[in-house]
């Protein structure tokens, strides 16, 4: 029996860690606690559904299973595969978090009668002053932050959005759930199983998913020369310097993709690589933090990448101009770029192009 006044929590719980660490610290706060495992592809990958349902049992949860397949594969994978093929590098991450599992996970929330929703992302939420909003902060471990992945996030679900693991360090969240005897507690950290693989194996397993056509093409360098022949712009990535297919006796870097000719562009020179900012389509607040005119920040253009000083501005039509106070190397179209204020989320959207010299 659910006791008068508990606040129930639906958990996302992956079989991971981090999300079975994060439902057991709601039930020591006294939550009901309803464990949902996400199906976002055929079979058990890894046994995560095995661990998620392993580790409901061993803190006593309810636990659901909610079949995303469908979803998933038409408003994620499709719309990534369709970037690769554009000679953009996807964020299938931030897409499926505001478009499928917090969605999934507010929905199952309405079913079972729960307020909140939660997830084992390193990340915070706290009010905006004079109840302008829910603010999504960074985790307190740099290492580990995760709120490049969840800007997109709609206010209503990060009003309704719990991060229990927001303040923890991850070396405190394994000793938690050592704590707690969880069965995972020293699982090896593993990627997102939704992605798994190198950039290439990953856009050239969604092109045969859906019948992509390679678009090959001839890699040169910025001379315009001719260094060599490849079977599909969808395998390179601004910025890569490995993977290339070539021996050139030295390291080069590919700074442009051309889809429509099939041109891969390389040079040895990492200055070539180099934007003094970006432009960014789709950019949307976060909180209750819109403003008008430039404004100061610290642009994050990957999620493994330094933010760095920069002014922001909004042009019109959600597109965003941002120049950074020092050169940035590697600004991939497709990538989101992230705007902070300190730990704070101002906003994101989504590369355009990078900004040179001239």
């Amino acid at each position: 029996m659910v006791r008068e006044g508990r606040e129930t929590v639906v958990v996302a719980m992956s079989g991971g860690v981090d999300s079975s660490a994060a439902a057991g610290l709601l039930v020591r706060r006294g939550c009901r606690v309803v464990g949902a495992t996400l199906v976002m592809a055929p079979g058990d990958a890894a046994g995560s559904l095995a661990q998620a349902r392993a580790v409901a049992g061993a803190l006593g949860l309810e636990h659901r299973t909610v079949d995303c397949e469908n979803a998933f594969r038409e408003g994620v994978l499709s719309p990534a595969w369709r970037e690769y093929d554009r000679g953009r590098t996807p964020s299938p991450c931030v897409v499926c978090n505001y478009r499928i599992k917090f969605r999934m996970l507010a929905a199952l929330a309405d079913e079972v009668g729960a307020e909140k929703i939660a997830t084992g992302h390193f990340a915070r939420v706290e009010p905006e002053p004079h109840g302008r909003g829910v603010a999504l902060l960074r985790g307190v471990d740099a290492d580990k932050d995760q709120s490049y992945f969840l800007h997109a996030l709609s206010d209503e679900h990060l009003r309704r959005a719990l991060f229990p693991l927001g303040a923890l360090r991850k070396s405190e969240v394994r000793a938690i759930a050592r704590d707690m005897g969880l069965p995972n507690a020293d699982r090896a950290e593993s990627q997102d199983a939704c992605f798994a693989g190198d950039e290439a194996g990953f856009a050239e397993a969604l092109r045969l998913a859906f019948g992509g056509r390679a678009r090959g093409g001839a890699i040169v360098g910025t001379d315009g020369r001719e260094l060599g022949r490849h079977d599909g712009v969808h395998r390179y990535t601004i910025g890569q310097r490995k993977g290339l297919g070539l021996a050139l006796g030295g390291r080069a870097y590919v700074c442009r993709i051309d889809a429509d000719t099939g041109r891969v562009v390389l040079s040895e020179d990492p200055a070539d690589l180099e934007s003094i900012g970006l432009e960014a389509s789709g950019f949307r607040w976060s909180g209750g933090n819109a403003q008008a005119g430039p404004f100061r920040c610290e642009a994050q253009i990957r999620y493994r990448h330094r933010a760095v000083a920069a002014t922001a501005e909004i042009l019109g039509g959600g597109l965003l101009r941002v120049l950074f106070d020092e050169k940035v190397r590697a600004v991939a179209p497709g990538q989101a770029v992230v705007v902070y204020r300190g730990d704070r989320v101002l906003g994101g959207g989504w590369i355009e192009r990078g900004l040179r010299d001239g």
